[in-house]
């Protein structure tokens, strides 16, 4: 099972997962919608494509860009197509 909290307040949770690159991605069933807001920020990526990003949202307090998912990844990044990943201070255990 992994958790990712923010915020003393569970925002993802599931027993299954990807790992890439250390990161755990979330499927999207496994994201508690309530605390994400779309981001307009984006990253690429050379091998898994381009990055789109959310804001956390818990009790007020916002997280900028803390979760990321690649909508439509690159062929070799096809595992993880809209599973989340965090960093920011979220914690994932």
């Amino acid at each position: 099972m992994k958790k990712a909290t923010w915020n003393s307040t569970t925002i993802a949770q599931t027993e299954v997962f990807e790992t890439v690159e250390g990161n755990v991605y979330f499927p999207p069933e496994a994201i508690d919608e309530r605390f994400f807001e779309e981001s307009a920020h984006t990253t690429v990526c050379g091998w898994k494509g381009t990055a789109k990003y959310y804001n956390v949202v818990v009790n007020g307090e916002r997280n900028l860009n803390a979760a990321w998912t690649y909508p439509d990844p690159k062929p070799a990044a096809s595992n993880i197509r809209g599973h989340v990943a965090f960093w920011k201070g979220v914690t994932v255990e």
